[in-house]
């Protein structure tokens, strides 16, 4: 069997027209233009380009955006200072700090910082306790949403499922397992979360009727590992050298994509997979929190 091909980029771009709509019914109806702001912290390369990529997409739904740069030795107050400034500024919706900051900045005293309101990273305390509730008023982290997103538009339902996560990072692991046990449409699954210190993984990765691969680890994931016609979600995006490109490397995932798209049902590629939602779905939380902040109801 050959796996079905869960088009990231397809999908992504549906919630991106849909998000644009919204965009410009606030401005016809209610005069408003949904602000984003990106705080990055250093000169990283990646970091740099996924800002951009933030910026760019931003601009195309007509969202206004705002890139803020610090140098790579602010201190943690000026860190803070700029977080209080967009808190207070009304046209500034949502706030994000691309990660890692560098290692004297403290993040989570950052992510602290950012009103609850414009956190559309989902990472401040205050959201994520309203998303392990249930509690829909707040925001929803961007991967795990857009993994959830991707599962609902390919008609996959993991309800009744036993879905495996490989990994229990605060931005994917962990949030993932709330949204599937969640007892709620597109979710009600039973999920077991593996992680370093997981004797025998596969033992568990060969029971998923879903497997979620989000630990970080090139080509971890192989065709002995993953049950026949299981779905398969490819998290990671790792850079490995790879002569024959001109860049020297190549992107892929924590999936051996080639032999472990001949068992599974449904696979993403990498790229063109998870990545596209992430953005689609940030971009989706800024409309929300401009709602939220301006009581838009529709």
């Amino acid at each position: 069997m050959s796996a079905k091909i869960i088009d990231g980029n397809q999908i992504a771009r549906q919630i991106n027209q849909e998000t644009a709509m919204e965009v410009a019914v606030m401005a016809r109806n209610h005069s408003v233009q949904p602000g984003l702001a990106v705080v990055i912290v250093g000169d990283n390369p990646a970091s740099q380009v996924y800002v951009g990529m933030k910026v760019k997409k931003s601009a195309e739904l007509g969202i206004y955006s705002v890139k803020k740069t610090l140098d790579k030795n602010a201190t943690q107050k000026e860190v803070i200072d700029l977080i209080k400034e967009l808190n207070n500024d009304p046209k500034i919706h949502g706030i994000l700090v691309q990660s890692p900051p560098p290692p004297q900045i403290d993040e989570e005293a950052v992510v602290a910082a950012i009103d609850p309101q414009k956190d559309v990273d989902c990472f401040h305390a205050e959201n994520v306790g309203k998303m392990l509730l249930g509690d829909k008023s707040g925001f929803l982290p961007c991967t795990p949403h857009g993994i959830m997103v991707l599962l609902e538009r390919s008609g996959i339902d993991p309800a009744g499922k036993h879905v495996v996560v490989l990994g229990r990072s605060n931005i994917v692991g962990k949030p993932m397992m709330a949204l599937l046990v969640q007892k709620a449409k597109g979710a009600n699954a039973t999920v077991t979360v593996c992680h370093s210190q997981t004797p025998d993984i596969a033992h568990y990765t060969k029971e998923a009727d879903i497997l979620i691969a989000a630990i970080g680890k090139p080509n971890f994931v192989t065709a002995s590992m993953v049950k026949k016609g299981a779905v398969v979600i490819d998290v990671g995006i790792n850079r490995i050298d790879d002569s024959s490109s001109p860049k020297g490397y190549k992107l892929v995932g924590d999936v051996d994509y080639e032999s472990v798209s001949k068992v599974a049902s449904h696979i993403t590629p990498v790229p063109g997979g998870v990545g596209p939602m992430t953005i689609a779905m940030l971009m989706h939380n800024a409309v929300k929190a401009c709602k939220i902040q301006r009581n838009i109801k529709s």
